[in-house]
């Protein structure tokens, strides 16, 4: 293994490109994963404009936009890191209504929100139509080791110190649920890109030796 310190920009470079040469048939199902201080919904949003402009129609997807109403979301407290990493996100609701229809055989009909967290009701966004060899972006954290199906997975790292001292003050009860999915889960074992992202500034690419 080593460690390949990269510019933010050529970061985002090389992510498109991987993409746009990715061998898989029909449409590509992407999960840009991490934590919130690693900035997965700002990554994603870079690589929009590079996709379009090698000629793939992109739809760009937040996990955060498919949480469970709060009723569930919330049952154990508004802080419980358990509950956080367990049973916020929709996945079902992400699957049927993102991945499965992006997926072999699927329509292509997308919904690209299902849920307002901040209004606790349905988001009733419009649904949108992603054409073969369209690519949909998944943002968010913790969406690897489950029953998502993605087709690349792009995993940034965060040292456990670095995760401390970049969250926000107010999600810092969220460390302890990220703790257990670096333990249980070890993404960067097997992540299709894991990026080092302790430094904005200063990611790097962890590659084969």
């Amino acid at each position: 293994m080593r460690v390949r310190p990269i510019s933010p920009d050529r970061l985002v470079t090389e992510l498109a490109g991987r993409l746009v040469s990715t061998g898989t048939p029909g449409r590509l199902r992407v999960a840009v994963d991490g934590p919130p201080a690693a900035g997965p919904d700002a990554l994603a949003e870079a690589l929009v404009d590079p996709l379009r402009a090698a000629g793939r129609p992109v739809l760009h997807v937040r996990a955060d936009d498919f949480l469970r109403p709060a009723s569930v979301r919330l049952e154990h407290g508004r802080t419980n890191p358990d509950a956080y990493y367990e049973g916020w996100l929709d996945e079902p609701g992400l699957r049927r209504e993102v991945l499965d229809p992006a997926g072999p055989g699927g329509s292509g009909r997308l919904l690209p929100s299902l849920w307002d967290a901040a209004a606790d009701r349905a988001s009733r966004a419009a649904y949108v139509d992603l054409p073969p060899g369209g690519v949909v972006l998944v943002s968010g954290a913790l969406l690897l080791g489950g029953a998502l199906p993605f087709d690349v997975t792009v995993h940034l790292a965060l040292s456990p110190a670095a995760l401390a001292r970049r969250t926000d003050p107010a999600l810092r009860w969220t460390l302890p649920a990220f703790a257990r999915y670096a333990d249980e889960v070890v993404p960067a074992s097997f992540a299709d890109v894991v990026v080092r992202a302790d430094d904005p500034r200063r990611p790097a690419l962890v590659e084969a030796a």
